[in-house]
């Protein structure tokens, strides 16, 4: 029920970027994204519904052939199956919300 920030395991995914699953059920996971500045999350799809919400930081998104810069306070949202991808343009922080989990993230 309580989830522990500190407690959480950080994983290095693209070069400056790192990951920690906050809480999951199989309906739904949260993760906190912490990116340096300059680093980028690599265009991907995936069949989960996703939400983030931006922390702390300016990014770029593209998500499927639309680009916005987006800062502390937005959020986006990205359809299933639909490219999408960031650039980190200042330091900050992304918390994702995945429709259902990402079993991958729990291996």
């Amino acid at each position: 029920m309580f989830v522990f920030g500190q407690e959480c395991k950080v994983t290095p995914c693209e070069p400056g970027v790192e990951r920690k699953v906050l809480s999951w059920s199989e309906e739904m996971m949260m993760c906190e994204i912490t990116f340096q500045e300059g680093a980028v999350g690599n265009t991907h799809a995936h069949p989960h519904l996703q939400i983030t919400y931006i922390a702390d930081g300016e990014f770029e998104f593209t998500i499927g052939e639309e680009t916005k810069l987006v800062k502390k306070g937005d959020s986006v949202y990205m359809p299933s199956g639909v490219s999408h991808g960031v650039k980190c343009l200042k330091a900050g922080v992304l918390v994702d919300v995945f429709n259902p989990k990402r079993d991958e993230f729990l291996a």
